[in-house]
């Protein structure tokens, strides 16, 4: 009885998160699942028009705007796991040696992902500008400064190195995390039985990090896909420079709120239910295939 009475007491601590849970998330989610299959006048809901909004999503030049949107997204988390992932992977490994000073340099390097995403884009844009930022500073004596923003062909590379430099941290205290957890034994028995210190690595260490590289590749994901903060800050609610940095996050506020349609919020309404709906239907599956590997 008086377990039951305890974990019944248990459950009351859930109600407060539980209640902003649903607030906040749960009822947001069928209000726009509501307004998607309405049109609309401004704010005044007009009629029932079911799947009309969406066939729209699919049709003229917001389908190509959509695709175009949705391939700069996969190449951001391409990126991402390339650059930002693989550093921080190193940068725990390099950490796991470090005897003074080691939670000093965690912070360090996870200081920039507690900053917000606009300032972070705001900063640099003024170290990248081509006429008083100081990389172009320092490049311009041997011949290679650029406009690292304002061209089509370097504005998504440098959007995502600016990515990974903000979020490095990230993956590293997670990496860091897993190491601490790796016992000792199996490196030292390997290395007695002559393992350099790169078989001991890919042989031993790499397949025990595998659970933490499937939570760190499934949350870099949903970032790349819901990203919109630093990208609006880098190059505005257009994708500057011509698109080459247009995102699904750039796409919705578009259609929300500077598209000028009268029907914005049930064409915006559909937009989000089917990037939730993409987002986490690739969620799952990317989480059981990680699952089966791991």
């Amino acid at each position: 009885m008086a377990l039951i009475t305890r974990r019944g007491s248990s459950y009351l601590f859930l109600i407060p998160a539980f209640v902003l849970y649903s607030l906040f998330v749960v009822y947001p989610l069928f209000t726009g699942l509501t307004y998607s299959v309405f049109s609309w006048k401004g704010t005044l809901r007009d009629t029932f028009v079911g799947f009309a909004n969406y066939a729209g999503l699919l049709t003229g030049q917001f389908l190509d705007q959509l695709l175009s949107a949705l391939g700069h997204n996969a190449l951001l988390f391409a990126g991402t796991m390339l650059v930002q992932n693989t550093l921080g992977l190193a940068f725990a490994l390099a950490l796991s040696r470090v005897r003074r000073g080691k939670r000093a340099l965690q912070t360090m390097f996870a200081l920039p992902y507690l900053v917000n995403p606009l300032v972070i884009g705001y900063l640099w844009t003024l170290l990248l500008s081509p006429t008083f930022g100081p990389v172009n500073a320092l490049l311009r004596p041997a011949g290679l400064a650029m406009p690292w923003l304002g061209d089509p062909s370097t504005a998504l590379p440098t959007v995502i190195l600016i990515t990974s430099w903000q979020w490095v941290g990230f993956p590293m205290l997670l990496f860091s995390a897993a190491l601490g957890g790796i016992p000792q034994e199996y490196g030292e028995a390997a290395r007695t039985d002559g393992a350099t210190s790169w078989e001991v690595f890919w042989h031993i260490t790499l397949p025990l990090l595998r659970p933490a590289m499937a939570t760190i590749t499934i949350l870099s994901f949903i970032g790349s896909m819901n990203t919109f903060a630093l990208i609006y800050a880098l190059g505005g609610s257009n994708g500057a420079p011509a698109g080459a940095t247009d995102v699904l996050g750039l796409l919705f506020y578009r259609a929300a709120f500077a598209s000028g349609d009268v029907n914005a919020l049930g064409t915006s309404s559909a937009l989000a239910v089917f990037m939730f709906t993409f987002i986490f239907g690739s969620t799952l599956l990317l989480e059981r295939v990680l699952r089966r590997r791991s």
